[in-house]
């Protein structure tokens, strides 16, 4: 699997569907052979265009295919949540707007604790049995219960999951405290999300306050709340460390979360075909070196945080905004 997945949050708005094409078909080019997208994402508008992409370029076979259920996709009380009858449903859903015949990452985009976890894994369980999922995985759920799931998959001899997608980035480490460990004692893949925190680590932003028009900030709140004076300190000092390097802070940024122990491929999400290039140019660069790694632990102290993206879920209590 390549070392960078392409995230398709943005396909069919901000980024309409000729860019979206665009980039999609840039990566593939490039090398970039697994995509990452959710049935909640532009009202399914992302996975649509995945499919029609792949099929018209007869591209499909070339990559590894995730998806993701869970979150509230319609205004229907039941399309939502970790029940049998959600996932069933909106895996079919999925299948027929990415016009293919499996899915070879299926993940519960969310953890949900007012469904047993038997009655969810099940439902992924016959999915995999039937031949229209091939591996099953989660997205931001705790260690804890990561950790619970994979012990009802091994006592009932059912699918597990193979994966965990958290936010990690260098302004929130915090996996690193009980994830990171989880994953590498049983062997699941860390496929981070937001790994340019948000785009606030690419440097574009100057003020806490006051977004540039147009930016990630200006258009969504979850972003605004993290864009911290602590953020933007350490955005700072990230940027000369890669201005000794010849990279741009961004750049920096992915490169040091890409060889994290345990993490397998950062999803970046572009906007733009220029925001992808600038993340496919340090694919396949040489590993950051020690000073590298020793100065950017100064910035940000290993399992540590300045801006929050672990507590995007409400499960974690006492992750508040202190840091602003």
């Amino acid at each position: 699997m390549s070392s960078l997945c392409l995230g398709a949050m943005n396909f069919g708005g901000p980024s309409d569907e000729a860019e979206s094409e665009k980039m999609l078909l840039t990566a593939l080019d490039a090398g970039i052979n697994f995509v990452d997208t959710a049935d909640v994402y532009t009202d399914g508008n992302s996975e649509r265009i995945v499919g029609e992409v792949l099929e018209r370029a007869g591209r499909r076979d070339e990559i590894v295919l995730a998806t993701k259920v869970g979150i509230p996709s319609a205004r229907d009380p039941n399309a939502r949540g970790a029940s049998r009858r959600h996932i069933i449903r909106s895996c079919e859903a999925s299948l027929t707007r990415l016009r293919t015949d499996r899915i070879d990452l299926y993940q519960l985009h969310r953890p949900l604790f007012d469904i047993d976890p038997e009655e969810t894994l099940a439902a992924f369980d016959d999915l995999v049995r039937a031949g229209k999922v091939i591996n099953i995985g989660c997205s931001t759920h705790p260690a804890w219960f990561v950790h619970e799931c994979l012990a009802v998959s091994d006592k009932r001899g059912w699918a597990r999951y193979v994966s965990e997608q958290p936010p990690y980035n260098l302004l929130d480490r915090r996996v690193e405290n009980e994830l990171v460990p989880l994953a590498l004692r049983h062997g699941l893949a860390l496929l981070p999300w937001s790994p340019l925190g948000g785009g606030i680590l690419t440097g574009r932003y100057r003020s806490a306050t006051n977004p540039p028009k147009g930016s990630r900030a200006a258009r969504t709140p979850g972003t605004q709340q993290r864009l911290t004076k602590a953020a933007l300190a350490v955005t700072k000092a990230v940027g000369e460390l890669a201005d000794e390097r010849g990279l741009t802070s961004g750049q920096l940024a992915l490169l040091w979360l890409r060889d994290r122990p345990g993490v397998t491929s950062p999803i970046v999400g572009p906007r733009t075909i220029e925001h992808l290039q600038e993340s496919m140019a340090v694919a396949e660069n040489e590993p950051l070196d020690d000073d590298a790694l020793a100065a950017l632990d100064e910035v940000v102290a290993p399992g540590t945080f300045v801006s929050n993206f672990h507590n995007t879920s409400g499960w974690m209590a006492g992750a508040g905004s202190f840091f602003r």
